[in-house]
Formats: C-alpha cells, structure tokens, sequence
C-alpha cells in the first residue's frame, strides 16, 4: 500500500489522480490533500477518500470543514500545504497544484524523503536548480507526471544519457492551432479555452493556446533531464497520440503512444518502476486513426515558446520573471483585462525590464516573482 499527500486535489491532474486511487483501493490510500476554493467538490472527495489531514485556502473554511468532519484534521494558507507535502504517513507527494505556490512545499517534501510525483510545472521552471540539488542531496525521486515528460521518462528507462542526440516534445497546437496571428486579435475566453485534445484547467488550457505551456514544458525537460536546450525540440503534432520522442545518436527514435488520457502518466508516476492495468483508459487503436501529422514548430507564430527558450539559456531569475509574468497576465486575460495576444506583450515586456541574476536562492526567487507580478499588474492601470 503506497499511502499518498496530494497537492490540489479539486483541479484536473487532481480529480484524475483520485480516479486512479478508487481504481486501484488496494495499492493506493489518500492520507492527505489540499484544496482551492472549491469546498462542494471539497466535501465529496473527502467522504469518498477519508483522508487524515486537509488544507484549504483560508482559515473560514477551515472552521466549516473541522465542524462537519470532526474525525479529520484541517489547516489553511501557505503553512496548511507544507503540512500536507510533509505529512508523516505519505511516502508520496503529487504536487499538481498550479503556480509557483507549489514550489515550497515541495522542497519541504524533498527534505523530510517523499518521493515527488511532479505535476506542477512551475516550481521547475521558477527553481529548478535547487530543487534537483535537493532531491540529489536527499535521494529523493522526482517522477515526472506531464505526458510529454513521462513519455521521455519512460523511452529512457535501460538507456544511457550519453547516448541521447535530442529530446523532441510534441504539441497539440492548443485552440489556436490553425489561426494566424492576425485572426488572434480579437478571440475570446471560451475559443481559448476550447482544447482540441484534452481536458485541462483554465490556466493550462490557456498557455496550450499561446504555447507557453510548452515553452515550460522545455525548460522543465532541461531540469529533469539534464539536458542542454539545445537539444531540445518541440514539434507540432495535431492527433496528440505520440507524447514525446528521444532520438539517439545511434538515429533511432524511440516513442511513447497513446490516447490523450492524464490518468496513464500519473498513474505510471505512482507505480514505477511497474505498471497498474487502467480499465477506465480508451485503448490506441492506430487502424482506426489512420493518419498522424507533423510539422515543424513557427517560433514567430508562437512567441511565448520562444521566450521561454530564451529565458531558460539566460537562466537565473529570468525563468521566474517569465512564469510570473506568463501566470499574472494569463489571469488578467481570464478576468476579461486584456486581449490574448496582450499576454505575450505583458510576458516580453517584464523580461526585457528585469536583469537577471545567476544562482539564485529561494529568498531572491521569491522576491522577484513578486515583483514581477506588481510590475505586470502596474501595466493593468
């Protein structure tokens, strides 16, 4: 029995990942969780779940849970997640909440042993560098839960990294795959939240239409994996079926298929090094798909990603300047503030104004990421 901390619980990878507990009731238990703001959903996964321990965004809700569930313990805030990551019971975290509100919590998990299931892009896009010196430093693994990273992860295994040519992530396109920037100019909230694939939450579905979740993507392969950026590619693949690819020096490609389920790699994350059967996953049936497309990535089509590649050579404080800004101005879209292509202005804006500092700490991290918010929110005036 693998006894299981889940950060974010109500969100997408969240519900899914409490899909393959129920699946699986006697290899997985959910011992602790946070939640957002949503308590209805809050409530159900707790009577359906029983878990130990809860924590809630703020201390009102807190109060209304203990009354309701007096068996159970709850906490709140910022303090409310780490007690969630390092809960004694857990031997492992999923972290699939989003934001770099994820970031401590998960070092704290690092450093009490957990084994990290990764979901949460940011803590490796905003501190990759201390967070793989903590997990080597302590032992811990760190198993990618994205699709596209645990489809490298999985084509890796028995292989060595000398051997690697390239890594080469594949993307859907998102909403607006088929559109020029000039048809850009005046979408809407609902277009972009219109995946063609998958079903994600508002955030991720709105980076997947300006490519940043990619260009995240990328910069979280170069933590992962110890890869330079320079051998790492991303290719546009409309079907959504080949997650990603590693070519090898030797010119073989070694892939990883299958339906557009979230559930496969979060499952696999909770069971390697072995495998669950998942009744509930639509097998690939390629007869029947027929055809797979290709084509090569337009980085002057999709300006995030190439901020992000950018920003992720430069390195230092500049990839947290780049979240920061990507999750401020993306709210700001959400909330009708801005048009979507105002995201991308916001996002190159805040990077050209920032000098970056190398080999930050988690104190400076944290303070630029601030500061990169109240720069992004200065320009909402």
């Amino acid at each position: 029995m693998k006894y299981i901390s889940l950060l974010g619980a109500t969100g997408s990878i969240g519900t899914q990942t409490l899909d393959i507990i129920q699946e699986h009731p006697n290899e997985f238990h959910l011992v602790a969780m946070s939640v957002g703001r949503n308590i209805t959903l809050a409530r159900k996964i707790i009577v359906e779940n029983k878990p130990e321990i809860v924590s809630v965004v703020n201390k009102e809700d807190a109060d209304s849970l203990r009354n309701e569930f007096p068996n159970i313990k709850f906490t709140y805030g910022a303090e409310g997640l780490v007690e969630i990551a390092t809960y004694p019971k857990a031997s492992i975290l999923l972290n699939a909440v989003i934001g770099s509100v994820g970031l401590y919590p998960t070092l704290e998990a690092i450093r009490n042993g957990k084994t990290i299931c990764i979901a949460n892009k940011e803590t490796l896009v905003t501190a990759g560098h201390l967070v793989m010196n903590e997990a080597k430093k302590y032992g811990v693994p760190l198993l990618p839960v994205d699709s596209e990273h645990s489809a490298i992860f999985q084509a890796l295994q028995g292989e060595k990294e000398k051997n690697i040519e390239k890594l080469i992530i594949t993307a859907s396109g998102g909403s607006f795959r088929d559109k020029s920037r000039e048809e850009l100019q005046n979408v809407t909230v609902e277009q972009a939240l219109n995946h063609p694939n998958w079903s994600m939450g508002a955030k991720i579905t709105i980076d997947s239409a300006s490519m940043m979740n990619k260009g995240l993507e990328v910069i979280e392969a170069h933590w992962l994996f110890d890869i330079p950026y320079e051998k790492i590619d991303v290719l546009l693949h409309k079907e959504s079926i080949i997650h990603s690819m590693v070519e090898f020096h030797d010119s073989s490609v070694i892939a990883q298929l299958g339906t557009p389920d979230m559930r496969v790699p979060i499952q696999y994350a909770l069971t390697y090094p072995d495998r669950l059967p998942l009744k509930t996953a639509n097998r690939l049936n390629l007869a029947e798909i027929g055809q797979l497309h290709f084509s090569k990535m337009d980085i002057e089509r999709f300006r995030c990603l190439h901020f992000a590649f950018e920003a992720g050579k430069i390195g230092g404080t500049l990839p947290t300047v780049l979240n920061a800004a990507n999750e401020t101005a993306v709210q700001a879209f959400l909330d009708g503030k801005i048009t979507f292509l105002q995201i991308e202005d916001f996002i190159e804006k805040s990077l050209s104004s920032h000098k970056p500092v190398m080999n930050p700490n988690l104190s400076l991290i944290q303070e630029v990421d601030l500061e990169t918010r109240a720069y992004v929110n200065s320009l909402l005036q």
